[in-house]
């Protein structure tokens, strides 16, 4: 089965053609960073403007590069939740209107989940695929989360605890825009931590919450202090810029893998797979490798074109959808929330 799938959930246009085995026979990427970092983050109706100019365009080279035309494509797959109302609607729209012209099959995606299959694909490089079940630790610019995954269906996959607030890639991008780093903020934080010592600037960066038995987590402190630090001794330079970029992103990881390693142990589950955007991040990678060779703790971590937004994981979990049979009709919509059950309360105050 050739599936083609269609990703606007965000501020990345993406079309990809992959078979129901992960085989990936073509994946196109638009970015749109440069037409967003002038505002220092995405603009949802700019995002949406720009998705309905370039996505016949990506969707028709996804075609080509696999050698193929619309008539040769057996359904659509399209990223319809979660994501920013306007962009997600430009997708979907599109799909179902192909779906209709051709009558083929259309089947709408929850991002999150795509996510977290997207260590199936089989790219070059790419590791063999786990077995189920395993915990997925989730790390994008917009959610943050582990969960258990026992199998590919919505219902397979159990959150176990979630970012209250910030997610860990909003928090490196808010971060960056304090220290005048730009947008995207995560890679360029990333880069000055490779360089600096988060022993020297710890004392302004506290441990990410909560600090308490869950697999819950919490980012707004960390970025707090550091807008604290720098109200009071301004922008660091050169070093001190390095460390404190150091110790910020040391916070994040370091509570990033804790959580996922007490899940794993709580749910006597020996497999782990990282996925979304901050699964790019070095340090991260560095020390998930670390505590799970450890703790002999099978890890996957998907190559960098299957960690970003990408349409191929869109249309893998798309296909597997279709293989089971399930179709979804033509008053399939657009939605903010994931479909996937969450346990985590966002917010603060006290938990029951």
């Amino acid at each position: 089965m050739r599936v083609l799938g269609i990703e606007t959930s965000c501020d990345e246009t993406a079309a990809s053609v992959v078979t129901e085995t992960g085989e990936v026979l073509s994946d196109v990427v638009r970015s749109q960073v440069e037409i967003h970092a002038p505002y220092g983050g995405v603009v949802p109706e700019i995002a949406a403007r720009d998705h309905a100019r370039a996505l016949p365009h990506v969707i028709e080279e996804a075609l080509s590069r696999a050698g193929l035309t619309l008539d040769d494509i057996d359904g659509l797959a399209v990223t319809h939740r979660p994501g920013l109302r306007g962009p997600l609607l430009v997708g979907v729209q599109m799909a179902k209107g192909m779906a209709w012209a051709r009558g083929v099959p259309v089947v709408g995606v929850d991002h999150l989940v795509g996510h977290l299959l997207a260590v199936f694909l089989r790219r070059e490089g790419a590791p063999d695929a786990p077995a189920f079940p395993f915990i997925g630790l989730l790390v994008s610019g917009g959610h943050t989360a582990i969960y258990r995954v026992d199998g590919a269906r919505t219902e397979d996959i159990r959150e176990l605890g979630a970012t209250r607030d910030d997610a860990a890639g909003e928090a490196f991008d808010k971060v960056a825009k304090l220290l005048g780093l730009g947008y995207p903020g995560g890679p360029r934080v990333d880069a000055l931590a490779a360089q600096g010592d988060a022993a020297r600037a710890a004392s302004a960066v506290p441990k990410a919450g909560p600090r308490r038995a869950s697999f819950e987590l919490s980012f707004s402190g960390i970025k707090s202090s550091i807008a604290r630090h720098v109200e009071k001794h301004g922008i660091p330079t050169g070093q001190a810029l390095a460390d404190l970029c150091a110790a910020f992103q040391k916070a994040v990881v370091d509570a990033l893998v804790d959580r996922t390693m007490r899940a794993a142990e709580a749910e006597d589950v020996s497999r782990v797979v990282t996925g979304g955007g901050v699964a790019a991040n070095r340090g991260l990678r560095a020390a998930l490798a670390d505590a799970c060779a450890r703790r002999n703790v099978e890890l996957f971590v998907p190559p960098l074109a299957s960690c970003t937004d990408n349409a191929a994981m869109i249309a893998y979990a798309g296909a597997l959808r279709l293989v089971r049979g399930e179709r979804d009709g033509f008053d399939l919509s657009p939605a903010t929330k994931t479909s996937l059950a969450t346990v985590t309360r966002k917010g603060g105050g006290k938990r029951r």
